[in-house]
């Protein structure tokens, strides 16, 4: 019998399939049946017409059996596992590559969208004239002194709720939706009232350190990963041979320089709306400067003098719209960068695991972290850091170079420090052959002598030969912020390795940083003379803290840390496997520092946090 194009031979014992190269179907006569009677199916071997015919006797034993099954599903034959293996870590690393690429072009793009609409929409509604024709009836002046408050003071808050918004988002959705919020600031200029402008700027407020803190925790662990796909073999036998504690410096200061690289470009784009658009409309600065009688050291508040008319004529309404409507495509596009380009920066277990250690833990853990003195002795460093980027774009900008050159040569400026910057970001490089100290102290160095400068020199008003001066100081400055912040990153990703604490970090460090902004902000009345003196005083203290940081960190001082919970699972909701799991602490704890200069914490690490009286240290 013909069944689907193969015969079959029952010969009591097993079935053998014959491939069919033309059997017919021969008359079913009780003499051909083999096997028992009550077999309905059973096939006559005689049918078959050509040279597939079988043996009757020739039978498959187990060892035939299982060569070909070996043959189906077995190994190709030119297969090579490890070369295959490495293929498998080849593209992993790349996607690390394709992660960090990412997320420093989303922010790139995110802070030039805001930095440029927030400075051409401060120019705009400062002059008289604008005010009058398009707004006279909502006192603009007004709201913008209220959108600049609700984005300097809300950060204030941002250490109490930072934490619990990564931990229940994640990092990588944290940092899109903080970009998002950043889209719907820029939406929000579309209709200029008190209802939309002043509640999206709180709202810009609070997500300034979420986004911040989640960008500087995903570039670190980008870091460490990459780590880990390179020398994956040495990860297979961590058992056997222990990492080396410096193991993936080198990563951490390769991948911060990329992203700070990226990120200074963000001053440049950020000029984009008044270089091609702006400028178009403004006086010259005969006109603008006419009232300025001093500046630079000698001034006092913000440019005294400055004219209120600073639009020759009002730009329309369409052109305007085109401008915004340009800005938030930009801000939509690096939305879509973080949501398409940007993995993950934990696998779902280990993140599973980060966020069930239990919400008040999470709560309190940055405030405990404050008992560790590396941390401590960084507070200053941190406050600079957020007193130098804001003093240069405004103090200097304002105070010194618009005085001397006018408003039309802002964005210039600007441009000059945020080249700089950039590419002086790739000096943090030297730290992979120098010692990670010099850099910082380098950019520490180079600010204060700009501030002496600064401090003893008042550029005369309405003088463009000292233009190559204060090109040459704004440019001198980026290489010093570039130094610094890319070194404050690189250092923290240095000394708190451990993936269970490095969002913790980054929200100190980043809210520190807010709160130096918003402190900049008050003092705008003060004289430049005063402001200059805050930040050498400030300078001259972090550097000593800091100094001092490293000579305890040289001595192998016992660092006071908090343990960090043991995860706490529940029953439901999920299968969690105890063997052989992502557990916290399972994978790419680059953070061997724990365990080999603090046994205190590093014997106790899984139980749960003790009061603050039986912790040692």
């Amino acid at each position: 019998m013909r069944v689907h194009g193969l015969c079959v031979q029952d010969t009591g014992v097993q079935n053998i399939w014959v491939q069919d190269l033309g059997c017919q179907q021969g008359p079913l006569h009780p003499d051909t049946i083999q096997g028992p009677p009550e077999a309905p199916m059973e096939k006559d071997i005689d049918g078959c017409q050509d040279g597939a015919k079988t043996v009757p006797n020739a039978r498959l034993g187990p060892e035939g059996t299982e060569t070909q099954l070996d043959d189906f599903v077995g190994a190709h034959p030119d297969y090579n596992e490890e070369e295959e293996e490495q293929k498998y870590f080849r593209r992993k690393r790349l996607g690390v590559i394709k992660n960090v690429v990412a997320a420093s072009l989303a922010g790139t793009l995110t802070y030039s969208v805001y930095l440029g609409l927030l400075q051409m929409q401060l120019i705009l509604h400062y002059d008289e004239t604008y005010r009058e024709v398009k707004y006279s009836n909502i006192r603009l002046e007004d709201i913008d002194h209220k959108v600049l408050m609700g984005i300097n003071v809300t950060p204030v808050a941002a250490l109490l709720y930072t934490p619990i918004l990564i931990r229940f988002f994640g990092t990588k959705w944290a940092m899109f939706l903080a970009v998002g919020v950043y889209a719907l600031f820029v939406s929000s200029n579309y209709w200029e009232r008190y209802y939309t402008l002043v509640p999206s700027a709180v709202a810009i407020g609070m997500v300034i350190v979420p986004l911040w803190a989640s960008m500087g925790t995903y570039i670190t662990r980008m870091a460490q990963k990459y780590y880990e796909y390179v020398n994956y073999k040495e990860e297979q036998e961590k058992e056997k041979k222990r990492v080396p504690r410096d193991a993936c410096n080198a990563y951490i200061i390769v991948f911060q320089t990329v992203f700070y690289f990226c990120f200074h470009l963000s001053f440049v784009c950020a000029q984009m709306p008044m270089v091609f658009f702006l400028n178009n409309y403004l006086y010259q600065l005969n006109h603008t400067l006419f009232a300025v009688k001093h500046c630079g050291t000698l001034s006092h508040g913000t440019l005294p003098g400055f004219n209120k008319t600073v639009l020759q004529s009002l730009p329309r309404s369409v052109n305007l719209i085109i401008v915004e409507s340009m800005l938030m495509a930009t801000a939509f596009l690096a939305m879509l960068v973080v949501l398409v380009l940007c993995g993950a920066a934990y696998r779902p277990m280990e993140e599973i695991d980060m966020r069930s250690i239990g919400w008040g833990n999470i709560f309190q853990l940055p405030f405990k972290h404050v008992r560790d003195y590396r941390l401590r002795h960084l507070f200053p460093l941190f406050i600079y850091s957020g007193f130098e980027v804001l003093f240069v774009c405004t103090g200097f900008s304002l105070n010194y170079g618009v005085c001397a050159l006018g408003l039309e040569r802002l964005a210039y400026l600007l441009m000059a420090y945020g080249f700089s910057a950039s590419a002086c970001s790739s000096l943090a490089l030297c730290m992979l052959r120098l010692r990670r100290h010099i850099p910082l102290l380098a950019g520490a160095f180079i600010h204060a002598a700009l501030l002496v400068t600064l401090f003893c020199w008042a550029p005369e008003p309405r003088y463009l030969p000292q233009a190559p001066l204060l090109y040459t100081i704004a440019a001198l400055w980026g290489t010093g912020s570039a130094l610094n912040k890319t070194g404050i990153s690189i250092l923290l990703g240095m000394l708190y390795k451990k993936k269970e604490r490095q969002d913790f970090i980054f929200t100190i460090y980043h809210w520190w940083q807010a709160l130096a902004i918003f402190t900049v902000y008050l003092w705008s009345g003060l004289p430049m003379k005063a402001k200059l003196s805050i930040m050498l005083l400030t300078l001259v203290v972090a550097v000593g803290t800091y100094l001092w940081m490293e000579r305890k960190v040289a001595q192998n001082m016992e660092v006071r840390l908090p343990r960090i919970p043991r995860p706490r699972h529940k029953t439901r909701g999920y299968r969690y496997l105890e063997d052989n799991s992502d557990e916290t602490g399972s994978d790419g704890d680059g953070d061997k520092e724990d365990d080999d200069r603090h046994p205190t914490e590093a014997t106790s690490e899984n139980e749960l946090p003790k009061e603050d009286g039986e912790q040692l240290g």
